[in-house]
């Protein structure tokens, strides 16, 4: 009787964890590929800390959770903006897109795209603030959904997996999860910015 008093409390929560957990990654990482509200390359490797912890299976899921959501995100805003170059009157989500990539990043975009073609998009991906210039110029390139395809759907698996990469990281420098979802943290920012502060500083100082 005590054994079978004692039995439901000591099942492990992991597999709860882990049906709440994925979809809503899943959901966030999509929300963040739509609307750039969401940190989600913190998210990946702040997941990535947790599921080092748990196991090799843990982080398997988390990648293909994180690249089918990106990829996802990334499909339906293509398509959202190729019916804005369609449409006589435009369309918000092309606006949209327009309006968050600056022009000068745009041309940047528009000349690496006609000389290196779909490569372009992968590095994209991995390049702080280079994924809507990039999209927004394969827009304006007239490209296929097919051919867009071909060029996201490794970007996102390389971007998830240099995300997971640096969670990894971070879980293997310390034994609490917490101090290595903020190591992780710390450093997805950390790349996130340095564009932004780059930009700022003087070009004397920049060279």
């Amino acid at each position: 009787m005590i054994l079978l008093e004692v039995a439901p409390a000591a099942i492990p929560t992991e597999t709860t964890q882990q049906a709440l957990g994925y979809p809503s990654l899943f959901l966030l990482v999509l929300i963040g590929s739509l609307v750039p509200v969401v940190p989600t390359g913190v998210l990946v490797s702040s997941a990535a800390v947790v599921a080092f912890h748990h196991s090799a299976f843990s982080l398997g899921l988390l990648f293909a959770t994180a690249s089918a959501a990106a990829f996802l995100g990334d499909l339906t805003l293509y398509w959202l903006g190729r019916r804005g170059t369609r449409s006589r009157n435009g369309s918000r989500w092309l606006e949209a897109l327009r309006a968050r990539a600056p022009e000068d990043r745009l041309e940047r975009a528009r000349v690496k795209l006609a000389e290196h073609g779909v490569a372009v998009l992968v590095v994209s991906r991995l390049v702080p603030a280079g994924r809507i210039p990039v999209m927004s110029a394969c827009l304006l390139a007239d490209w296929s959904v097919r051919r867009f395809v071909r060029g996201d759907l490794p970007a996102c698996l390389a971007w998830t997996l240099t995300y997971q990469v640096i969670g990894v990281l971070g879980g293997s420098l310390f034994r609490e999860p917490w101090a290595g979802v903020a190591a992780a943290a710390a450093l997805t920012v950390a790349i996130g910015a340095a564009p932004a502060v780059r930009r700022r500083l003087p070009r004397r100082a920049r060279a």
